[in-house]
């Protein structure tokens, strides 16, 4: 990321509390209890010093030295207690922020169009949500309470220091500016990276998520050792740029390391000078060096909690970058609908500015009730159709409209409530088969989810599963058949009971012998309600009320099957060519 972005999002870390939904004061506070922790250390170190002075002196006695001894456990005491309270608050307030962002990228991904969320790979929304956001903890836990103490401590110890002789204070700063000119050229070179950093990390983790996923091809296509071999590069050069990385910024970082913190290099000639001249004591020197060396280990935290801190700061702006993706436009009140028609007026639509439209002016009324197939040639844009009905996207031009209301001022929710979609993709989440169904409607007791399952023919095959209903889809997806897991997605449309139905190829993979059963039971399920459905195998639909034949994002044709067989070529040769290979795989199955 670029330094003009950074000093444009000067803000950043109030946006990062603002996820900590009120902890701001609770960080606050964490910070005030890390201060007390330091400055109670350094009360030991005078007690040590009461102790010698009083030794020199020869006055020394046993109560004298248990007095001051149990002055310095008593401040260590303080100071471990009010460290632990510091931690343990900062920690609550940075997992409340890991909460409030994983929450808030999740919600934004939930309301943005798809085209937004396809934008980013897979390896990327999980490299945010999951690790980077992730890697925010340690900073805000630990570098913003104990980091706010840390420069607290040198302050004092300076002022002290400067109490006691102001040439040992200044000498304990005496290495201190040349440790700040290599710590800025550190973070200056380090700066120049950090995008390409987040990239590569960002490209590794995708190519990582992708060899995973799609393990079954590279093995049926054999294709293990190019694939391999890309995984393997991925990582090789994100480990040859981390290097060289490092490498580019080793040389000033350690000289920053050694000068920083170098304050006896100063304290101890400068003091041994003073003592030799009569001008400071030996018990005031030894305060001076303890207190010098306490400053030692501030400024060596500070080095790195100042690195921390940058990286939480670029983290925060690139987790920003995915928190301000356009949503879809939300009304703020929601509007009633009279009934469930649906109506396409003149809708234009592409997926990308910079290609082509997919959809050319499509104008289309689904009565309500009605039962309508959309069909024709692949990529015609059936799908996209369906999509922007359940308003997945938005029309780049014209509207979309249910029971006369535009759908852009119908709440998202709301909408949802009223569709009911099924793919012929469905994706079953890493819960019971039970949980899966209840998905439709969350409110439906076990007997309803039976119901559903039974109606979609789905009970003979979940009851062979070792759980039954029970049974982790994770662990029944690898038993699954394509068919199977689409049956299950049916069920939890008829469980849902929406009054607009669109299924999109939602029986391809259901085999012959359930597929008349489970069009029934969809029939059943669909009278009344407004029905699209987008089908290949063309005897499904033969009995719609309405045939639209869609090419090439246009619409060729609309009427019943009789009546295109005789206008439309385009759904004839469709019609035609379905026959044929339904009496082709006729004839394969009785040779066999």
């Amino acid at each position: 990321m670029k330094e003009e972005e950074l000093k444009e999002n000067k803000n950043w870390f109030g946006t990062l509390l603002s996820y900590a939904r009120g902890s701001g004061k609770k960080l606050g506070l964490s910070v005030v209890f890390s201060m007390i922790s330091l400055i109670a250390g350094l009360i030991p170190f005078y007690c040590v010093y009461r102790m010698i002075d009083r030794y020199i002196c020869g006055s020394i006695d046993k109560s004298f030295v248990i007095y001051w001894a149990l002055v310095a456990v008593i401040a260590y005491a303080i100071k471990v207690l009010c460290f632990g309270i510091s931690t343990g608050i900062s920690h609550y307030v940075a997992f409340n922020v890991l909460e409030g962002l994983r929450i808030k990228v999740a919600n934004v991904f939930l309301k943005a169009p798809l085209g937004e969320v396809y934008a980013h790979s897979i390896g990327e929304i999980k490299g945010v949500i999951v690790d980077k956001i992730e890697d925010i903890e340690p900073p805000l836990a630990h570098v913003v309470p104990e980091g706010a103490g840390h420069i607290l401590l040198p302050i004092v110890c300076f002022v002290t220091l400067a109490m006691i002789d102001i040439r040992v204070a200044l000498g304990a700063l005496a290495a201190f500016p040349l440790g700040l000119i290599f710590m800025i050229l550190t973070f200056k070179i380090s700066g120049k990276n950090m995008t390409k950093y987040q990239e590569a990390n960002a490209h590794m983790s995708s190519i990582i998520v992708e060899y995973v996923e799609g393990i079954e091809v590279i093995k049926a296509f054999g294709k293990a050792g190019v694939s391999y071999e890309k995984f393997a590069g991925a990582i090789t050069d994100y480990k040859n740029f981390v290097i060289e990385w490092m490498r580019s910024t080793w040389i000033t970082m350690k000289l920053a390391f050694a000068f920083m913190p170098a304050t006896l290099l100063g304290v101890v000639p400068i003091s041994i000078s003073l003592v030799s001249k009569g001008s400071l004591t030996v018990s005031e020197m030894a305060l001076g060096v303890m207190l010098a060396m306490s400053m030692v280990i501030s400024m060596t935290k500070i080095e790195v909690f100042s690195n921390g801190l940058r990286q939480m700061q670029y983290t925060v702006l690139e987790i920003e970058k995915l928190l301000n993706i356009k949503n879809l436009h939300e009304p703020k009140e929601d509007v009633k609908t009279d009934n469930y028609s649906i109506e396409l007026n003149n809708v234009h639509f592409t997926y990308d500015e910079n290609e082509g439209e997919v959809l050319h002016g499509i104008d289309l009324k689904l009565e309500e009730g009605s039962f309508t197939a959309l069909v024709g040639p692949s990529g015609g844009g059936k799908s996209t159709v369906a999509k922007l009905i359940a308003r997945f996207w938005d029309v780049t031009e014209g509207s979309i409209k249910i029971g006369g209301k535009d759908i852009k001022n119908i709440k998202v929710t709301s909408l949802a409530d009223m569709v009911s979609f099924v793919t012929q993709d469905n994706f079953l989440f890493s819960r019971s088969i039970k949980e899966n169904i209840r998905l439709g409607n969350p409110a439906a007791s076990d007997e309803e989810v039976m119901e559903a399952a039974r109606a979609a023919c789905c009970e003979e095959f979940i009851l062979k599963l070792p759980n039954g209903y029970d049974t982790s889809a994770g662990e029944a997806g690898k038993r699954l058949s394509g068919g199977e897991r689409q049956r299950i997605a049916i069920a939890r449309m008829m469980l849902k009971n929406a009054p607009i139905v669109i299924l999109d190829e939602a029986t391809a993979f259901t085999d012959p012998e359930n597929e008349t059963k489970l069009q029934e039971s969809i029939a059943n399920l669909t009278k009344g309600k407004t029905l699209l459905v987008i089908a290949h195998r063309l005897s499904t639909i033969k009995n719609a009320d309405k045939i639209v034949v869609l090419s090439d994002g246009k619409i060729e044709a609309i009427g019943n099957q009789e009546e295109l067989i005789n206008k439309s070529p385009l759904y004839k040769r469709m019609w035609q060519a379905h026959i044929g290979a339904k009496n082709w795989a006729a004839g394969s199955v009785k040779e066999a």
